[in-house]
């Protein structure tokens, strides 16, 4: 069965850092986009970034740009997303998602459970 599986979420100080984790099982991410998501209570599920098979192109939403960084190891099989000055608004559960072709704003096929993310004093 094709999954992907998220860790590292927490909860951390408004300013301080995680770095989420997004690993694959049952398939190598070699050939997949994988998108990073959140869902904040009451909000619409959001693209927060994604990150193309190679890993040469990427993308990220305006609100967590020069903040947030994605990259892979496809050695590992695992995509990362380092989260930087960390503010309450990124409050949210995080999810990500992996898809042979579907790029920013595309629809991905394999989704994770997602892990919480809470940035508070």
């Amino acid at each position: 069965q094709l999954q992907v599986v998220e860790s590292g979420g927490g909860l951390v100080q408004p300013g301080g850092s995680l770095r989420l984790s997004c690993a694959a099982s049952g398939f190598t991410l070699d050939y997949y986009a994988i998108g990073w998501f959140r869902q904040a209570p009451g909000k619409e599920r959001e693209g927060v970034s994604c990150i193309s098979s190679s890993g040469g192109s990427t993308n990220y939403a305006d609100s967590v740009k020069g903040r947030f960084t994605i990259s892979r190891d496809n050695a590992k099989n695992t995509v990362y997303l380092q989260m930087n000055s960390l503010k309450p608004e990124d409050t949210a559960v995080y999810y990500c998602a992996a898809d042979k072709v579907a790029g920013w704003g595309g629809e991905y096929k394999y989704w994770g459970q997602g892990t919480q993310v809470t940035v508070s004093s």
